[in-house]
């Protein structure tokens, strides 16, 4: 039930995305606001339902439903109530399902609070956060997908897959649970509670500041409107990204082989990168408020930011960087 449930609002989640991707382009070049609203709905539609997929996979972690393959892989019988919670940013493809949870509720926050106030630049806007949000839900359902499962096929050959192949019996859910992996145990640490939530809400939060700044240019509204909409977004990530970084930074000391501040991870590292181009962005935005001055220079740092948010996560969850 958990793998199904949660299967069903992934999906459809990804294609409410798609849907509110194509009808806010489609507004925004006809100027058609029922178009636009439509897309809105559909948009304000994901949290919800990725929330519910979320949900669905903590349960399944919390009551030990070892068929799901991301929950043997995870957790066993002995971990901790609160790790198997942490579990859920724990592996790659829970990661890419909880930045997909993040990135909606910041779209649902960005979209309500500025709806009435930056019309012009809500068709953009929606495009491209759902885009951004249609990206990683098709990697969850086509690459990573957290709620494949195990199966026995017929000639007892064991497959993984998240639809039920035909002829296929569950194992043994006794043997799945005498096997489990368990978390890794160099993140059975505090820090696992914290540390990667505040990264993910940093990278997720400068999404925001970027879907505005290419709303202006698709808009053709160059004008402060879209720094006034996204400056107080930019700060949030900046802390949360600087509260992960020091979180991060203590807790390679705890970890042997870890080095350390400067000996980080390369996710650390990848965290870094944006940290500082954000920095940049935070104080340069600032001076075209106050003299209009550097308007390029401020696009090309947003979109350095969400570019180094883009590479840094695709560069540690694909597995290129160890």
């Amino acid at each position: 039930m958990y793998a199904e449930i949660g299967l069903t609002a992934l999906f459809l989640a990804f294609v409410a995305a798609v849907y509110a991707l194509g009808a806010s382009i489609y507004g925004g070049r006809v100027h058609a606001d029922k178009w636009v609203r439509s897309a809105r709905n559909a948009a304000l539609l994901t949290f919800p339902l990725l929330l519910l997929s979320c949900g669905m996979l903590v349960g399944g972690l919390l009551t030990g439903q070892y068929q799901i393959s991301y929950v043997w892989s995870v957790s066993d019988p002995n971990t901790p109530i609160f790790y198997r919670v942490t579990a859920l940013w724990g592996s790659q493809a829970g990661s890419i399902l909880f930045w997909s949870l993040l990135m909606s509720l910041f779209s649902t926050g960005a979209l309500l609070l500025n709806w009435n106030s930056q019309r012009r630049l809500m068709p953009w806007v929606i495009a491209y956060t759902m885009a951004t949000l249609a990206f990683f839900l098709s990697l969850s359902l086509f690459f990573e997908n957290p709620f494949e499962r195990y199966w026995i096929m017929p000639g007892n050959e064991v497959v993984q897959t998240a639809l039920i192949p035909a002829g296929a019996v569950a194992p043994s859910a006794s043997r799945l649970a005498e096997t489990a992996n368990g978390l890794n145990p160099l993140l059975r640490h505090f820090g696992m509670i914290i540390h990667p939530p505040m990264l993910y809400l940093g990278f997720v939060s400068f999404v925001i500041p970027f879907a505005f700044a290419m709303a202006a240019l698709a808009s053709g509204d160059l004008s402060t409107n879209w720094i006034k909409a996204t400056r107080r977004w930019a700060l949030v990530a900046w802390l949360f990204l600087s509260l992960g970084l020091i979180l991060g930074g203590r807790w390679a000391y705890d970890v042997l082989g870890w080095g350390g501040y400067w000996g980080w991870d390369p996710v650390e590292n990848a965290a870094f990168l944006p940290w500082l181009i954000g920095t940049a962005f935070l104080h340069s935005v600032m001076i075209q408020e106050k003299r209009g001055m550097l308007k390029t220079w401020n696009m090309f740092l947003v979109i350095g930011t969400f570019s180094a948010v883009i590479f840094g996560t695709f560069a540690t969850r694909s597995g290129l960087i160890d």
